[in-house]
């Protein structure tokens, strides 16, 4: 029975479900898992994940189609992104199709929790991995233990997609050879300063460039980013320490097999940002967010097709796109994992 929620105006913040996943490392092999209602975790003071943050996570959503299916979209791709994850942190990573498994398990448990379709509203599904044993030198864990919560989630605009405005900061993201190609939590610790002092500033967020000349194109803190020419190429930087986004890399599917458009990756130098009609920024809790302004220092680049809604290229890649998700679009095979 679906719970009694003002859906439509649910926040972006947790709230406790009924169940969670739980499975554990020991001796060189994981358990076989449970799915349990404590939500606390007990673990020692010199606990690898707090001494030396070894730990990562996932992020996706179930929700309600249009024909009143509970699904996922690309499941997969998250359990393979979190197994590179852990190799690159020396973690032991969670076996892919157990990964699937205890995603469908724990949206079924909290089915009543999943928002009605037309809401606006998810469940949204965190996995996350750590080391847990206790460690003083610098060495891996020899304990671990992967969990997946759930949380009732708005949508992350309230009243349609404004376009947000970003800086290019003096803080590198990612050093080359380094970790910002993985779903690392140090990562993300590592862009809370630059993050904050972005919001003092008055800006959305932080538009890195490589760390190596500092004169290309990367990501944001938090999303990949995707650029439209002005004869409607999609276009996304590449880079080897860029985070593999399941969502650009599904909106650069569809905008050339469903929208006929010519896609690109490719390096994207700072210098050619004014060349570019459309950005925006695209992740799971988004899909896409339209970028009206970047300032680089001194140096501000307008971006003409998104300074008061979306850009036209950029709305068909957010209606085709969620329209696949929600039922309304057919699906590629093997995007849509029906839970129930």
């Amino acid at each position: 029975m679906e719970k009694n929620f003002d859906w439509e105006n649910l926040g972006f913040g947790y709230i406790k479900t009924d169940y969670r996943y739980v499975s554990e490392y020991k001796n060189g092999s994981w358990d076989e898992g449970k799915i349990t209602t404590d939500e606390n975790i007990t673990i020692n003071e010199s606990a690898c994940v707090l001494q030396y943050a070894q730990t990562c996570f996932e992020g996706l959503k179930a929700y309600k189609t249009e024909k009143g299916n509970v699904v996922c979209f690309r499941p997969d791709l998250n359990a393979k992104r979190m197994a590179d994850t852990a190799l690159r942190l020396e973690m032991p990573p969670f076996p892919e199709n157990r990964f699937i498994d205890a995603v469908v398990n724990v949206v079924k448990k909290n089915i009543s929790w999943v928002p009605p379709y037309g809401s606006g509203a998810t469940l949204y599904i965190r996995p996350f991995l750590f080391g847990k044993n206790p460690v003083m030198g610098v060495k891996p864990a020899d304990e671990y233990e992967f969990r997946i919560f759930t949380s009732p989630v708005g949508p992350y605009f309230k009243g349609g997609a404004k376009p947000i405005i970003l800086r290019v900061p003096d803080y590198d993201r990612a050093a080359p050879h380094g970790t910002g190609h993985v779903k690392a939590g140090l990562n993300y610790a590592m862009s809370l300063h630059a993050i904050c002092e972005a919001h003092k500033l008055g800006f959305n967020e932080n538009i890195y460039l490589d760390s190596a000349t500092r004169t290309k194109i990367e990501e944001t803190g938090g999303a990949n980013i995707i650029f439209v020419t002005k004869d409607n190429k999609v276009v996304t930087p590449k880079s080897p320490t860029i985070l593999p986004s399941i969502t650009r890399r599904s909106l650069m599917y569809v905008a050339k097999n469903y929208l006929g458009l010519k896609t690109e990756e490719r390096e994207i130098f700072k210098e050619e940002l004014n060349e570019f009609k459309e950005c925006a920024l695209c992740g799971t809790a988004a899909v896409l967010s339209p970028v009206g302004k970047i300032y680089d220092h001194n140096n501000i680049i307008n971006f003409p097709a998104g300074m008061e809604k979306m850009g036209e290229i950029t709305q068909k890649l957010y209606d085709t796109l969620t329209g696949i998700q929600m039922g309304k679009i057919e699906a590629p095979e093997g995007w849509i994992k029906v839970i129930e």
